[in-house]
């Protein structure tokens, strides 16, 4: 029997505010985005923020809604980086298998470790005592059998704290908790169960397995092995190679976009972003998709297939747009603009061309790629298109900040 442990640092981003400002420490806090640049969601709140029915998600006047004494604080990604490898670097004493979920969550295998280490409980309690001493936070650890209920153990006691599932005993501890609480299942799926009269773990897993893939596809399938303990998924190596399958990029604007070449200058941007990213991953990608988000919160997307595979923002730039004009809601405002790339092929594996349209595609990367080696030792805005001049407010935008890679 596997010994799985899931590490979830307790409300990571406010926790290490809260480390570099000490005075914030007791206060209710909540780290969230602009809100003059229409970013200002709460990323992470602490516990006095929490007790007063602050989430994940909310928007920065519903916070204050809920908590008028609330702080709001910008964050800082560079700092939560540099805590989340201080963290890994902990984990690592005790296995090599150590699997990120989040910069704040991993997942840990320990079942070689007992032997040095004690049980799963023992190891636990060891990583909570280190990165409350060595780091000044805190953790909240679930050991169980496999990752679903290690993480769902994790989620049960905090902040600090230990919880057990073991496999002789997690049907009374696990089937009374609310559907929700099973990972993956999100509200929609949630709502489905409920018409269904699946409210609980236990009454997910009693279903028959056939009749929840009738009503939920695949997932229902997936959930029902995680209801009865069935996921035995590995626990990955800390330093093992994924496949990147995507990488895109996008924004909240601003404020709303009524102009074309409003547009066009965002999307320039996206598609700078994009296709730095993918010359720094040594790939190319042959399919272009473009996400739009209305001003009324619909939104709608559309994809195109390259003539050849490219890392160039000129390309991606071009494909995005004409997309865009190919909209039949063009002319509504904008808020949101995406753009993402699929069918993703390593730069080795594109062969050279005599053609004059594709040795001029050459050309242009091997200036965007000089352009690149400029902002590593400059800064990005070192070298910026001349199309900001003039679009002060877009020009502030940072896309940079909601980059995607999907694996």
């Amino acid at each position: 029997m596997r010994t799985i442990l899931h590490v979830d640092m307790n409300n990571f981003y406010a926790s290490v505010e809260c480390l570099y400002d000490p005075s914030l420490r007791g206060k209710p806090i909540a780290v969230a985005g602009d809100a003059e640049m229409r970013r200002g969601i709460v990323l992470a709140k602490s516990n006095e923020a929490k007790r007063c029915g602050v989430k994940t998600g909310d928007l920065q006047w519903e916070a204050r809604r809920k908590c008028p004494q609330i702080l709001f604080v910008p964050p800082h990604f560079e700092r939560y980086e540099k805590y989340s490898k201080l963290s890994r670097a902990i984990y690592t004493d005790y296995t090599d298998q150590v699997e990120p979920f989040s910069l704040g969550e991993c997942w840990l295998d320990v079942t070689g470790s007992d032997l040095l280490f004690g049980d799963g409980r023992s190891i636990a309690d060891q990583i909570r005592a280190r990165v409350r001493r060595e780091l000044g936070l805190t953790v909240s650890v679930g050991v169980s059998f496999n990752k679903i209920f290690a993480k769902l153990g994790s989620d049960l006691k905090k902040p600090d704290a230990t919880t057990v599932i073991p496999y002789e005993h997690f049907q009374e501890i696990v089937w009374p908790l609310p559907v929700g609480d099973l990972l993956f299942a999100g509200p929609s799926t949630v709502q489905a169960l409920a018409r269904c009269g699946v409210r609980t773990i236990g009454d997910l897993a009693r279903q028959p397995r056939e009749m929840l893939k009738g009503w939920l596809g695949s997932m229902g399938e997936t959930l029902w092995r995680y209801a009865n303990g069935l996921e035995d998924a590995p626990v990955a190596r800390l330093d093992a190679v994924h496949t990147v399958k995507s990488i895109g990029n996008s924004t909240t604007t601003p404020r709303d976009l009524y102009k074309l070449e409003e547009v066009r200058v965002i999307l320039y941007l996206l598609a700078e972003s994009v296709a730095q990213r993918l010359r720094a991953k040594h790939f190319r990608c042959g399919t272009v998709q473009l996400s739009v988000r209305y001003a009324d919160m619909t939104a709608c997307s559309r994809q195109a297939t390259l003539r050849r595979p490219a890392n160039d923002s000129e390309t991606l730039f071009a494909q995005a747009f004409s997309l865009f004009q190919a909209l039949p809601s063009r002319g509504r405002p904008v808020n949101n603009l995406g753009i993402h790339t699929t069918k993703l092929i390593p730069d080795s594996q594109v062969q050279l061309s005599l053609l004059p349209e594709e040795q001029r595609d050459a050309r242009r990367e091997t200036l965007e790629k000089a352009l690149d080696g400029i902002r590593d030792r400059f800064g990005r805005e070192s070298v910026q298109r001349g199309i900001l001049i003039g679009n002060d407010t877009l020009a502030q935008l940072r896309p940079r900040s909601r980059d995607q890679i999907s694996k």
